[in-house]
């Protein structure tokens, strides 16, 4: 069984030194750099080595590789994911020595206390909007701390201290830690069915979202176009209530998209109309930049200095992030993991990739998931990609499932021409090379490790007949 928050805890007054259990994942480590900026001793351990545990070590943290009972020291707290399993050494070791642990999200709740805290909560977009409204606040002159689950790469990092009032942060309603935070301002992308293994029910899954709403003490800006986003928004009782999106009735309401390259649109808001051309591509950018922008304006920004701010964003890690170019096909990879985010991402690479093809590596994420949305998975692949490959589940917090493998997904194909379950990731990376051709966009979708594919995937490129060495722009390593 995997570590769950738990809401009821006590948060002592003082962490003092503290010792994170899985401390290079993209928001534990982020959540690091924040304490070791506010002069804690931080300690951590994780599986392997990585670009975020080299940051944290030359920020101060001591960091071991490995996970075992001694690397917790003298340590005042420990903080641990949801990606942990109970059994975890360093976790057992706390519970038996009385030292407090504390769930990531409530380690974030205490470094917010007191901020203005705006929260972006949804199924799809949280670290996309998230990162828009960050990058738009530093070019407003707000100076926010921020923790995002994933870089922002105007800025080079996830998380970082300001010295304004405002804080921002990527809230996670996947275990419903996005119910502990303080909020002032709350942004819902989406309430797109997920997560159900841990709500149990679609119910149960709208009720948090109304909870995580009403607490808001300032602001609600909620999604006008999503289905389940609308059923929340009917049982709100808050006074003040900011709807997005493309629907008649939105207050920011998002209109003329054009979706050739960097997207562009127009917004409308209290009878003007203001325009502008992102950085990056896909349509449901559009939607999120309408979002930031609903937050900014609610926090009294002006509308059209709010959406030039926005236009600078250039992208998070692992949302169509290029790798590297080898033979004229390029290597991207995003974190796309539900059927929503995947036609999403696809739909995006088709309005860059011009006459090239999309060819999708997707790594199905949890077996319940997988079980759930195999259809759906097939369904989007088959309509956005040329060709798919699909990898084996990325398990993280749940145990196998009797009969739950990629197959699920691959032989619900129509055209079961189009795609190959390839479980070893070396004959995935040749199969994938073998079949692509100059012009093509090899996309890797999941939000598990499949980013660790990438190197192979370039390799394989690189080994393909008629391809030079180094005939193409490599990518930075993710391995």
């Amino acid at each position: 069984m995997t570590i769950k928050p738990d809401p009821s805890a006590q948060i002592p007054a003082e962490l003092g030194a503290v010792h994170f259990v899985g401390i290079g994942g993209s928001g534990m480590s982020g959540i690091a750099r924040l304490f070791l900026g506010a002069g804690h001793r931080v300690t951590g351990s994780d599986v392997r080595e990585s670009a975020n545990i080299d940051a944290l070590r030359e920020l101060g943290a001591e960091v071991a590789i490995g996970h075992d009972a001694g690397n917790v020291g003298d340590a005042d707290t420990l903080v641990v994911t949801g990606a942990l399993w109970d059994d975890n050494p360093e976790y057992r070791y706390a519970l038996e020595h009385g030292i407090p642990v504390l769930h990531r999200s409530q380690a974030l709740a205490w470094l917010t206390a007191g901020s203005r805290l705006v929260a972006v909560a949804g199924a799809h977009g949280k670290t996309t909007s998230t990162g828009m409204i960050v990058t738009a606040l530093q070019r407003l002159g707000a100076d926010p701390s921020f923790v995002n689950g994933g870089v922002i790469e105007e800025l080079g990092v996830s998380a970082g201290a300001g010295d304004g009032e405002l804080y921002v942060v990527e809230a996670d309603e996947s275990d419903g830690s996005f119910l502990l935070y303080d909020t002032a301002v709350a942004l819902i992308t989406n309430v797109d069915a997920d997560h159900l293994d841990h709500y149990g029910s679609l119910e149960a899954f709208e009720d948090a979202f109304v909870t995580f709403a009403e607490r808001a003490r300032e602001l609600v800006v909620i999604s006008a176009d999503d289905p389940g986003a609308k059923q929340v928004t009917a049982r709100l009782e808050h006074e003040r209530v900011v709807t997005f999106g493309e629907a008649a009735d939105a207050a920011v309401r998002v209109t003329d998209i054009r979706t050739e390259g960097p997207v562009s649109f127009a917004v409308s808001y209290q009878g003007q109309e203001y325009r502008t051309t992102l950085r990056i591509p896909g349509r449901h950018n559009a939607i999120n930049a309408a979002g930031a922008f609903a937050v900014l304006t609610g926090l009294g920004f002006d509308p059209a200095a709010s959406l030039e701010a926005i236009s600078h964003f250039a992208g998070t890690g692992r949302r169509f992030e290029l790798h590297g170019t080898v033979g004229g096909v390029s290597v991207y990879d995003d974190y796309a993991h539900h059927p929503t985010e995947v036609a999403a991402a696809l739909s995006a690479a088709r309005t860059v990739v011009g006459d090239g093809r999309i060819i999708a590596v997707h790594q199905p994420h949890l077996y319940s998931r997988t079980r759930l949305f195999a259809k759906e998975f097939a369904d989007v692949l088959e309509t956005y990609a040329d060709e798919t490959v699909v990898l084996d589940v990325y398990g993280a917090r749940e145990d196998p499932e009797p009969g739950v493998t990629g197959a699920l997904v691959s032989e619900r194909f129509a055209h079961p021409e189009h795609v190959a379950f390839i479980a070893d990731w070396a004959a995935a990376a040749r199969h994938t090379a073998e079949i692509s051709r100059p012009g093509d966009f090899v996309i890797t979708l999941g939000c598990g490790d499949v980013y660790r594919i990438v190197p192979q995937l370039l390799g394989a490129l690189e080994e393909r007949p008629g391809v030079q060495a180094g005939d193409g722009a490599g990518g930075p390593d993710r391995s």
